[in-house]
């Protein structure tokens, strides 16, 4: 039990004999977050089984349904329409942020942006500036954008239409990593790239916004289904479109009831976003093997033992 002395006291620990089933998305960027969730859990006792990988979704339901007990990777209010359609507050329990203010929207390279004064997405119903970002000949932009049952794909739809961009823009979709490593070639090519990105993810870290890249604005926030409404101005007054999200650990509600050491530390379990995009990096960089995710969870719980520590005893 190492640095849990107080667990060490003869007592049971709270999830023995107790299973978890955790689910994830394919994206290895999330498998950071959700292994450092799956470690603790085994530190509280309970018997934790190798994740499975599901597409958001499916994931939210079947936690919901009681088929898994928890995701780590439900972003706020990205997920918001799973969240709800999965059964919302009577089903799922959502407390406590994992990691906090992430921002997503559209980028293009700098060198473009500064050349043609592109400073918001709408100015892409020029059509000879939407033809700078045509890949395909067919003279309209290529908009990258997210996987579909990423949540962000119905953003980027409603807002090709919403601001009547369907005549000059093209949302091409598909293996969004593979889609991004044709886009990153284009950039080093010398060629313009235009494409939907979050944060955190390897990419800012190579096309670094401000920098390599800029955000485009929107002219006003428009979000659909159960976002529709929501001001994504940002704090720092610039408005890319989204809102910033934040990350929570999503569990059953009813389990999350039987199983409250659990609960707590799905509420207390905190990491700063710089940790993951970090992280990100490494896998970018070749470290992305399960083995090296691994050895990446240990090396953060070890430098940050007091902090884990204090996750694991709780008052």
């Amino acid at each position: 039990l190492g640095g849990t002395p107080a667990l060490a006291a003869g007592q049971d620990l709270p999830g023995k004999g107790i299973q978890v089933l955790t689910l994830k998305s394919a994206l290895a960027e999330e498998t950071f977050q959700t292994l450092l969730v799956m470690q603790a859990l085994e530190r509280l006792g309970y018997d934790v089984k190798p994740f499975e990988e599901v597409d958001y979704p499916l994931a939210h339901i079947a936690v919901a349904g009681g088929d898994a007990t928890l995701i780590a990777n439900h972003w706020n209010p990205h997920h918001a329409e799973f969240y709800k359609q999965a059964g919302g507050d009577a089903k799922l329990s959502r407390k406590g942020v994992y990691a906090a203010g992430a921002a997503q929207g559209y980028m293009i390279d700098k060198k473009t942006a500064d050349e043609h004064k592109i400073t918001h997405l709408d100015q892409l119903k020029d059509p000879g500036l939407a033809a700078l970002f045509d890949i395909d000949g067919d003279g309209k932009a290529n908009l990258i954008g997210p996987n579909a049952g990423w949540g962000g794909e119905a953003v980027v739809a409603h807002q090709i239409k919403a601001f009547g961009l369907e005549n000059t823009v093209s949302y091409t979709q598909g293996n969004y990593p593979a889609l991004i490593a044709d886009t990153l070639a284009r950039f080093k090519a010398g060629k313009p790239v235009l494409y939907y990105a979050w944060t955190p993810y390897w990419l800012s870290n190579v096309l670094r916004p401000g920098q390599e890249v800029v955000w485009l604005q929107v002219s006003r926030s428009s979000m659909p289904g159960v976002q529709a409404g929501t001001d994504t101005k940002l704090p720092n007054g610039r408005n890319y479109g989204f809102p910033l999200n934040n990350e929570y650990i999503v569990a059953n509600k009813l389990w999350v009831e039987q199983n409250p050491a659990a609960g707590k530390l799905f509420e207390i379990m905190q990491i700063p976003i710089s940790d993951i995009s970090r992280q990100n990096q490494l896998l970018r960089e070749g470290e992305n093997k399960p083995a090296d995710i691994h050895r990446h969870v240990d090396a953060w719980i070890k430098g940050h033992q007091k902090t884990f520590d204090a996750w694991i005893v709780q008052p």
